[in-house]
């Protein structure tokens, strides 16, 4: 499902160079629950954003689904993010003018889906997440949990190969962000998307099968053998 082949990215500030991945080998299967562990600065959030195409690496490959990403042109890999992979932040990113159920429709619209698939599937990923009685409620009238809420039902609506969640938890309490991480292991566990959580909470990164740990921007713990 992911590929990631002998990856690096070096990002510069003035006349610096800051090596955030320093060659990075990584297998994930299809269906599989992966977590993403490492102190800050450890190149986590970076290689997410690589393997969601938000980013170039700036050598080596990543393969997601069959497709080398890396090589893709803007708009294709533009396409590529809005029909197979769903992101949740830990900002949750909804636009604020914007009601639950048009944030959830978004990549749908963004795709010219059909107006009643559209209502179809935001309807039932809101319901999915509990929130179909807020479907008109703008993100400032609702609370965190129920913010990552319809970022997940976002995520969900397309029906991604792919799930990347980025400190998911990072803003919620306990108990909320359990149910969050329920959400998620649930979206993994009946739907068949891969999922790769980044998170520096071991309690966060144990809902996963499997935990590879980065550090200084290698792998030092979880790569297959």
């Amino acid at each position: 499902m992911i590929s990631v082949r002998d990856v690096h990215k070096v990002f510069r500030q003035g006349e610096a160079e800051v090596r955030a991945l320093a060659g990075v080998s990584l297998d994930i299967a299809a269906g599989e629950f992966v977590s993403i562990m490492g102190p800050s600065g450890s190149g986590k959030s970076t290689l997410l954003h690589l393997m969601g195409g938000l980013d170039l690496p700036t050598a080596g490959e990543i393969v997601i689904d069959g497709t080398p990403i890396s090589r893709m042109s803007d708009d294709e890999i533009t396409i590529f993010r809005r029909r197979k992979i769903g992101f949740v932040f830990q900002f949750f990113n909804l636009l604020p003018t914007y009601s639950a159920e048009e944030n959830v429709a978004l990549p749908l619209l963004l795709d010219r889906r059909r107006s009643r698939d559209v209502r179809d599937r935001v309807g039932a990923a809101l319901d999915l997440v509990g929130l179909g009685h807020r479907r008109r409620h703008r993100p400032d009238e609702l609370s965190g949990g129920e913010m990552q809420r319809v970022a997940i039902a976002r995520a969900l609506v397309i029906d991604p190969v792919l799930i990347l969640a980025d400190e998911p938890t990072g803003n919620l309490d306990t108990r909320t962000g359990e149910q969050i991480l329920g959400l998620i292991r649930d979206a993994n566990r009946a739907r068949g998307s891969t999922v790769v959580l980044v998170t520096h909470e071991a309690r966060a990164a144990g809902y996963a099968a499997r935990i590879v740990t980065l550090k200084d921007g290698t792998v030092v713990d979880g790569a297959p053998a």
